[in-house]
């Protein structure tokens, strides 16, 4: 993939980490350990904007059971200063180009339809940041926070790409950034305040927020590979490999030997592929509907 063909966008900014939120305790890595999760029901939002299920199930526990004592107020963790991304680190530039062509998609689409596309920022944090949405830790993976309209990332989550997904290629990387803007795009169309509240399973609402997200990153593959003409042979197939990894089959199968349908937000590793594929067949955001659609 030829990034470097791309313009850089200047909405890549840093969390320096100061912020006062902590509360991380005891636990690490996924499980939550004594985390502050955010005012009231706002961390449903995480729920559907989490990248990778494995953490899913806890969060959805979390919420369900409630962030704290009954009839308390929750507060979300003081953001550390954000400033502008190091322009000169390779990683930085490469996420600034994916997240230029986002823009350079998303802003004509939405300016057929006469409105203005809100370009999010993406925020690049080591180890844990807070949102709008609560407090986040690396382990979380990429996500999305509507309730900010910023998508959050720890680039140490490429090399974990790299050596526990086995999803390697700079298209797979850009995939995953797509799909975080796919999940803003169905947040400026309204299609997130239609569903309300996600549901679990295999047909549920977040698979299917989910799996329109990855057709819209397959929408997203379209179009700037016909204004840029940077994509290799082998670079859709990269992409293709990283959401068959990260299908909830599949992480199941890895973590605890079988599959639980029951349990499922993502989709299978054969829908996430399917659906990307659909997206970047056609260039069509029509042909990502996945809420009225009867196969997943």
């Amino acid at each position: 993939m030829d990034w470097q063909k791309g313009r850089q966008s200047d909405n890549v900014v840093e969390d320096d980490g100061s912020g006062s939120g902590g509360g991380f305790g005891g636990g690490g890595g996924m499980r939550f350990g004594g985390f502050h999760l955010g005012i009231g029901g706002t961390i449903f939002v995480v729920i559907i904007a989490l990248v990778f299920p494995q953490t899913r199930p806890l969060i959805m526990n979390l919420f369900l059971s409630g962030s704290g004592t009954p009839g308390m107020e929750q507060s979300a963790p003081a953001p550390g200063q954000r400033h502008a991304a190091d322009a000169s680190d390779p990683q930085v530039k490469f996420v600034s180009a994916i997240l230029a062509s986002t823009e350079d998609v998303w802003g004509p689409y939405f300016q057929s339809l006469d409105k203005q596309y809100e370009r999010p920022q993406l925020v690049l944090f080591h180890g844990q940041t807070s949102s709008g949405c609560g407090a986040a830790q690396e382990s979380m993976g990429p996500f999305y926070c509507p309730a900010d309209h910023l998508v959050y990332l720890d680039l140490n989550f490429f090399k974990e790409m790299d050596t526990r997904f086995h999803a390697s290629g700079d298209f797979a990387r850009a995939y995953v950034i797509a799909h975080e803007v796919g999940h803003h795009v169905q947040n400026l169309l309204g299609i997130m305040q239609q569903v309300g509240r996600p549901t679990d399973g295999a047909t549920g609402t977040s698979v299917r927020l989910e799996l329109q997200a990855d057709c819209f990153a397959g929408v997203w593959g379209n179009k700037s590979q016909a204004q840029l003409d940077w994509l290799h042979a082998g670079d859709v197939d990269s992409a293709l490999n990283a959401a068959t990894q990260v299908g909830d089959d599949t992480l199941q199968k890895e973590s605890r030997g079988y599959a639980v349908p029951d349990s499922f937000t993502h989709g299978t590793s054969a829908q996430r592929s399917r659906w990307f594929k659909a997206g970047f067949a056609s260039g069509d955001i029509r042909r990502c509907d996945t809420f009225n659609a009867t196969a997943l």
